[in-house]
């Protein structure tokens, strides 16, 4: 399932914060590409690194790298689905803070669950999960204009937030679950990252709010 767009409301102002992330996503990507390995791996989490105090910069800057185009692309596709509206509820620097936030906290998750790991970690994908846990907890009936590809077939269908961000959240847990079960040790999608931001997302989003911003939102 690949979400779209809010069918339910639009933000009142255009999302500054969000298009410049995706902007400077793409443009470290690109970077990425030009630098190499070299590049990836010296602007990247270790666990094991942050684990020991070391290089605690990266926390941020790897929150604005990608492994693939797939990868970014995805993660863009997902942040601009949820991320508009969040953005216009809690005004852009509150925004913004709460993406960098919500981005630190998944990979501490990260790190916790695996601190020996010596697998560089990167994605704005925890971030991006704190901005879904935040869209869940304030706008949990809002229809998602989703498009669901089954085989060779493609549906457009609009999906209560609710059920979408939730079954998503559900496939991350049950995921992380199997990874722990397996005792993978090497690479792979980061799930633990996924779900630390989106149970931070979910819990902190109300701090964030701007009230005369609900209030115009009419909730």
């Amino acid at each position: 399932m690949i979400p779209l767009s809010d069918v339910d409301r639009r933000p009142i102002s255009f999302p500054i914060i969000t298009a410049f992330i995706i902007g400077i996503s793409t443009i470290v990507f690109l970077l990425e590409l030009l630098n190499g390995d070299a590049f990836v791996i010296r602007w990247s989490v270790i666990p094991a690194e942050i684990a020991a105090g070391r290089n605690l910069i990266t926390i941020i800057t790897a929150m604005f790298m990608h492994g693939s185009w797939l990868h970014i692309i995805g993660n863009m596709v997902y942040f601009w689905a949820f991320g508009p509206e969040i953005e216009d509820m809690m005004g852009r620097f509150r925004y913004l803070v709460f993406y960098l936030l919500g981005g630190f906290v998944a990979f501490l998750a990260q790190v916790f669950i695996n601190p020996s790991s010596t697998v560089p970690s990167l994605g704005a994908s925890g971030a991006i999960a704190a901005i879904m846990g935040a869209f869940l907890v304030t706008f949990p009936h809002d229809r998602i204009r989703t498009v669901i590809l089954f085989g060779w077939f493609v549906f457009i269908r609009f999906i209560p937030a609710i059920i979408l961000v939730g079954f998503w959240f559900l496939i991350q847990l049950f995921s992380e679950v199997g990874t722990l079960v397996q005792r993978q040790t090497g690479g792979g999608v980061a799930y633990m990252a996924h779900i630390g931001g989106f149970i931070f997302g979910m819990a902190s989003a109300r701090l964030f709010e701007s009230r005369q911003r609900r209030a115009r939102q009419g909730i």
